[in-house]
């Protein structure tokens, strides 16, 4: 995706890439667009990116769904990322 490639080039110096500086960077780029910059990017995805995003999501979505049915039962805590 060449959002991806642009948010990489601006920021492979500034940023460690730790998980930390990665949803720090995801969360402030969302934080800034809308609803219709969001729509705007879909659309101009190709199938196999749609298909990668719908699946991370999903897998991602189902990953926390089964960590909070579990919850007690498990020793790993699954703890939502909410941007909002």
């Amino acid at each position: 995706m060449r959002l991806v490639d642009e948010l990489f080039q601006m920021y492979r110096d500034k940023l460690t890439g730790d998980e930390e500086d990665i949803d720090m960077l995801a969360f402030a780029f969302l934080e800034e667009m809308s609803h219709e910059d969001l729509l705007h990017l879909i659309q101009e995805m190709d199938k196999q990116e749609l298909y990668d995003l719908m699946g991370l999501y999903l897998i991602e979505s189902l990953k926390g769904k089964f960590a909070q049915e579990e919850y007690g039962q498990r020793t790993h805590t699954y703890y939502p990322r909410n941007i909002h």
